[in-house]
């Protein structure tokens, strides 16, 4: 059963899931060096798709879906970070990085949902 969305658990569910998942993305974009590329960011995205796929393939309960897709992995993943990383790096002239940065982390992400949805359905 759907929890109500306005109650008191849906608000702690989503937002004890945000806290872990924004702790998760800052620790992973500290210790992954990210010099020329946004390697914390790409791995963060990739890594949150599949989570997301995973529990939404795996039939998990809306309580479940709630802290680990609102919550967590939509904390821990980051499309304005992506967003702006890109940028950046086309205002470095680093028009390369800029185009692998876009095309990949969108292939990859996409990938990454296909293969939660072969895995666990």
């Amino acid at each position: 059963m759907m929890p109500d969305l306005y109650s008191i658990e849906t608000f702690a569910l989503v937002g004890i899931g945000g806290a872990f998942g924004a702790l998760a993305r800052y620790a992973v974009i500290r210790v992954v060096p990210s010099q020329n590329f946004p390697v914390g960011t790409f791995i963060v995205n990739v890594i949150g798709s599949f989570i997301l796929g995973a529990f939404t393939f795996s039939n998990s309960s809306s309580g479940i879906l709630l802290m680990v897709g609102v919550g967590i992995c939509g904390s821990f993943t980051t499309f304005s970070t992506f967003s702006l990383d890109t940028v950046r790096l086309i205002e470095e002239n680093n028009l390369l990085y800029a185009a692998i940065n876009s095309i990949g982390t969108l292939t990859a992400s996409l990938f990454a949902i296909l293969l939660a949805w072969v895995v666990f359905l």
